[in-house]
Order: C-alpha cells, then sequence, then structure tokens
C-alpha cells in the first residue's frame, strides 16, 4: 500500500509501503532455493539508494533469520542502521488492538456486532453521526463510517511543532471527528479512519476497566516476550537502538528530524513502538493460532475491497495481499511523520517478512514508481519462488 500525501491526509516521513515474506524451503538460510540472501541484502540496499534514509529488513521461516539494514539511523553522526532497532510501527498498531478486542469475544465480554451505544453511551452523536447505529465489527474493518479525525491534520512543519509534544485525550480526537458528517452510512463500505481504532479503545477500557495500552501489554507483549515493543504514552524518546525518524516536508526539500514525538494523537490508532523480530513474531503467533480462537482468526481474516484502487482486502484490523502464484499474504501498514513499516505473514504464520523505512528524499510524494516497484517485486519473489 503505497500512498502520496496530500493536503488535508496525516503526512508522514516515507511513502511506501512493502511487505516481505519467505517462501516455504528446508533449506539452510544462505541455501534457500529461491529469494537468497544475497538478493534479500541487495534489495535492502537499493532501498536506500532510492532516497530512504535508513532501512531494515526481517526474513523469518523455514530456516532463515535473515536481518539486513542499509543508510543511517542518525544523519548528524551518520551511525549506520542497527540491527533490530526500535521504530514507530503507526497503524499496524491496529492489529495489536484487533487481536484484544477479539479475545475479549472469546471470552464472552463483548459481542463483534455490539453497538458503540451499549459500551460507551452517548459518545458517538451529533452531525448525522449515531453510536446506536456503528457496530464493534464495524470499527475495527473500517466501515463504520466516521470521519477520520487526522485528515484536517495540515502536513506542515509549522503544525507539527504545534502538536509534537502535547498530550491528546481519546474523548478530543473523537470529537474532531464527530465536527464532521459521516463519510458514508455505518456499514456501506470500507473508508479508513484513525477514529474506528481510538473509539475501539476506549471500548477496551470499558469492558475491562484498563487502558488499551495496559491490555495490549498484558494479553500480547508479555505473553510472546516482546521485549522490544513498547506502549510510550506521552513519552516522546525512544528505546535505544533507534532509527531516527525523519520527514521531508514536500514539496519544499527542508528535512527534520521527528523522532521525538508525543504519540497520544494516534491513540489505539497507531501509538505503538517495536521492533523488525517482535513484529514479525507476533504476526506468526497470531496466523499459526496462538492468539485467538480457530473462529476469531476466521472472523478477522474475513475481507472486504479496500475500494483504493488497490488489490488489498481488508478484515478486521488484518490485510490480505495477492500473490502472483496464487493464495494471499496477510499483515498491515504503518505509515506516520518520520516512519514507515509494515509485518508480511504466510497463512500458516510459519514464514514472516518485516521492512522498516526513516525519511524518503529526494523525491516529490508522487514520484514513487521505481521503490514501489521494487517492493512489489521483493514481496512475490519471496513468497512465490
Amino acid at each position: 500500500m503505497w500512498t502520496s500525501q496530500k493536503r488535508g491526509r496525516t503526512v508522514a516521513a516515507i511513502t511506501g509501503v512493502a511487505l516481505l515474506a519467505g517462501a516455504a524451503s528446508a533449506l539452510a538460510a544462505d541455501q534457500h532455493d529461491g529469494y537468497h540472501r544475497a538478493e534479500f541484502r541487495r534489495d535492502v540496499r537499493t532501498l536506500h539508494d532510492l532516497g530512504l534514509i535508513g532501512v531494515q529488513g526481517r526474513v523469518e521461516g523455514d530456516g532463515r533469520r535473515w536481518t539486513e539494514t542499509s543508510g543511517v539511523s542518525d544523519r548528524d553522526t551518520g551511525r549506520p542502521v542497527a540491527p533490530n532497532s526500535s521504530f514507530r510501527i503507526a497503524s499496524n498498531t491496529k492489529t495489536f488492538v484487533a487481536v484484544v478486542l477479539l479475545r475479549l469475544v472469546d471470552e464472552g465480554r463483548l459481542a463483534l456486532d455490539d453497538t458503540v451505544e451499549r459500551h460507551l453511551p452517548g459518545l458517538i452523536t451529533g452531525n448525522g453521526n449515531d453510536g446506536r447505529a456503528i457496530t464493534v465489527r464495524q470499527l475495527l474493518q473500517h466501515t463504520s463510517g466516521l470521519f477520520d479525525y487526522r485528515a484536517g491534520w495540515p502536513p506542515t512543519p509549522e503544525f507539527f511543532e504545534q502538536i509534537r509534544f502535547r498530550h491528546f485525550e481519546p474523548t478530543e480526537l473523537v470529537a474532531m471527528a464527530l465536527r464532521h458528517p459521516p463519510t458514508t452510512p455505518p456499514g456501506a463500505r470500507h473508508s479508513y479512519s484513525n477514529t474506528n481504532y481510538v473509539v475501539a479503545g476506549m471500548i477496551i477500557r470499558a469492558v475491562t476497566g484498563n487502558s488499551w495500552a495496559t491490555e495490549v501489554r498484558h494479553r500480547v507483549i508479555a505473553p510472546l516476550r516482546l521485549t522490544g515493543t513498547s506502549v510510550p504514552g506521552d513519552d516522546p524518546t525512544m528505546p535505544r537502538p533507534t532509527a531516527r525518524g525523519y520527514q521531508q516536508w514536500f514539496p519544499s526539500d527542508l528535512v527534520t528530524d521527528v523522532t521525538e514525538q508525543n504519540r497520544s494523537g494516534s491513540d489505539a490508532a497507531g501509538a505503538i513502538v517495536s521492533t523488525p523480530e517482535d513484529l514479525a513474531r507476533f504476526l506468526r503467533a497470531l496466523l499459526a493460532g496462538g492468539l485467538l480462537s480457530p473462529a476469531r482468526l476466521a472472523e478477522m481474516k474475513q475481507v472486504i475491497p479496500t475500494g483504493d484502487g488497490e488489490p488489498s482486502g481488508y478484515g478486521l484490523g488484518l490485510v490480505s495481499n495477492p500473490l502472483s502464484c496464487g493464495g494471499v499474504y496477510w499483515g498491515h501498514g504503518g505509515q506516520t511523520t518520520g516512519y514507515l513499516s509494515t509485518v508480511g505473514v504466510s497463512e500458516d504464520g510459519r514464514r514472516a517478512v518485516v521492512l522498516s523505512f526513516t525519511g524518503l528524499t529526494g523525491k516529490t510524494p508522487q514520484d514513487l514508481a521505481e521503490p514501489k516497484a521494487l517492493t512489489e517485486r521483493m514481496v512475490d519473489q519471496a513468497l512465490c519462488d
């Protein structure tokens, strides 16, 4: 899912997304009969050559545990990207939140067809918005019609600095969305909105008495021993080693370091910090059936068209993409100021790949054909060869 940055959309330093996953093989890592490690290393380096400041790549499964990096993690010092560096995973957070809600469904504490009004009475109202008509399922699948509160945030360095260290309450973010009428009637079609997952996080608190962050730590991070994964709250700093994030403020040539930022403005829609190894472990466990019952995982994988001209399908916090050799791979995408990341996993969870990027320079947001084509080829070769 590659997107150009437009005024009225959340700006991000990188405007590309790629997923990799390895083809099945019992061969040792450097003897893989398909997408070889040397090719993977070359492609990771080429992505840097195409304008990405820092690149991390991780491949797991079928005897392979490859980590490759290119570029720098700090432009001032020239320090290279360290393997398994921390980065802001942005909307990949949504998959973690969806897992928590589906675990609560498994426990009988809520139903996917419960309305928002049932758990958060009086929250969604005004300008044609009605929490009585919106379900938990619609929140997770982006069919609620709720306006994306971030759509009105201007992609300028001035606005970023204005909100960079500000704390936002979830109710503030929802109130921004409710100033607008619905984009579609509830259930009509897919319309991606960060507001959906802010509300989903509020439902987790209403049902459990704990914040969504606490439940993610308890139900996902701790059991899977994701030692590089955290929900930082108002803490703007990053764990070390850090892949520093950079933003080019198109159409100008200005590039700034945006690493330190308060992520409460993303909340349950995109606040988590993680590493390539942790993201791979999380999605492999999920697709292998280690986090949800078979029934809930099947529901999570029931996708609808995204309607954005892409061949992907959106489930409940999980995205499918087709392969030229047949079948699909699963993951999500994450894009925010300074960072982009994605995780792709095979149907059975045996294989996973993570790519994370920091900063794109020297190109306009519309001029992305080369890195886009390269990442798409990397995905298909890794899965189909």
